[in-house]
């Protein structure tokens, strides 16, 4: 065996679901069932009370974790365009009162901080939406005055994201509608969007048509990676991926920004060469000559840009080093359908997916691939395992 060679093939699908006893894919691929889960809640009326209200703004509170990064990744995507500020907070700040609508997210019901925001927040008159579980200090916290968002769908802890995103979505929207409206898909057609991706990315589709193995097969072996976002709201997608690739692979990778990676490109050349300063990979072969003396270093860019070649153009610096640090563009083609052909007889042009739904399926896209990541160093497993769906 070529030394790197994975254990598990990810073109064989039987080995695949053999070695995945723990449920990672099947986890990783329900994004968009925890989207239509949110649809299904506004479509109850479970955010009635916020109709037509016209607050001062809408403040985001959550613990550390993936409450969190939803709540950045909406700041960030939404924070300009919107009519009221998006406020981020770990706790209830002193001037909220009933002008306001508070937005409380976490995933454990019994944290005592997220209790105490629910709790202060109806105090002071504020309009609150509890994304949590609906038990414990939270539940007894919001006693009825609340709107609660509880989870319908289990996953594992750190594919959560997406459920925290998809109830803030609808949670801006419905106090947004005019503003927002155009920048927000409808929550059903993000979902359906997502469950597109993940059957592109399904064990079923071999690596050469499916994104999630291919970015895998790229980050295996890799001990020096970094996820760089040529952007604020892929940035935060980016650092999504890295906590991702560390809980669910061990993957130890930095999550930074475009800017940031460019600026340190010096001394990335110089970290990765300080072992073989002579070292060419063009007269290198793995096969022949075995792992490469050096520790290259790859850069893969997050982006949510529509113009490609832009996006490629960014990573010309990458390209200027004897291939000691490369560079990948992670990004993703989400068009709508074509509009019927008009009286012209030419069909209308296809429209270019808005900033939200390609951070979405590239979050989706990075968290199967973290999957396929761990269980490319994985054996078949002996037993049926106990992967009950993850907790709510």
């Amino acid at each position: 065996m070529i030394a790197g060679t994975p254990v598990i093939d990810l073109d064989d699908v039987a080995s695949l679901e053999a070695a995945d006893a723990g449920g990672a894919l099947r986890s990783a691929a329900s994004g968009g069932a925890q989207v239509r889960a949110t649809a299904a809640a506004l479509a109850e009326d479970a955010l009635g009370r916020l109709t037509d209200l016209r607050p001062r703004s809408l403040v985001l509170v959550s613990g550390s974790g993936r409450a969190a990064r939803a709540a950045s990744l909406l700041i960030a995507a939404l924070g300009n365009s919107t009519s009221m500020p998006l406020v981020q907070a770990t706790s209830i700040p002193p001037w909220v009162g009933p002008l306001d609508v508070v937005l409380v997210a976490g995933d454990d019901a019994g944290d005592p901080r997220l209790a105490e925001a629910v709790d202060r927040a109806l105090r002071r008159g504020a309009e609150v939406v509890v994304a949590a579980p609906d038990e414990g200090p939270i539940r007894a916290a919001a006693a009825g005055r609340a709107t609660i968002l509880a989870p319908r769908v289990r996953v594992l802890d750190h594919n959560r994201m997406l459920r925290y995103l998809s109830a803030g979505l609808a949670v801006i929207t419905t106090l947004d509608p005019h503003r927002t409206g155009p920048l927000v898909p409808e929550l059903n057609a993000l979902a359906d969007l997502l469950d597109e991706e993940a059957l592109r990315d399904g064990p079923q589709n071999e690596a050469f048509h499916n994104p999630a193995k291919t970015l895998a097969t790229r980050m295996y072996q890799r001990k020096r990676m970094l996820l760089a976002g040529d952007s604020a709201a892929a940035s935060v997608v980016a650092e999504h991926g890295a906590e991702v690739l560390l809980a669910t692979a061990g993957q130890i990778v930095a999550g930074v920004t475009l800017p940031e990676a460019v600026a340190a490109h010096g001394r990335l050349v110089e970290a990765a060469g300080v072992a073989a300063p002579g070292f060419d990979p063009l007269f290198h072969d793995e096969e022949l000559d075995g792992p490469a003396p050096v520790e290259q270093i790859r850069i893969f860019v997050v982006s949510a840009d529509n113009d490609e070649v832009a996006g490629r153009r960014r990573l010309a610096v990458f390209g200027s080093d004897a291939g000691l640090v490369d560079a990948d563009l992670v990004t993703v083609d989400t068009e709508v359908p074509r509009a019927p052909v008009g009286e012209s007889g030419q069909p209308a042009p296809a429209a270019q997916g808005s900033e939200m739904e390609k951070l979405a399926v590239l979050a989706l896209r990075l968290e199967m691939a973290a999957a396929y990541l761990r269980l490319l160093g994985s054996r078949p497993a002996t037993g049926p395992g106990h992967y009950d769906g993850g907790n709510y």
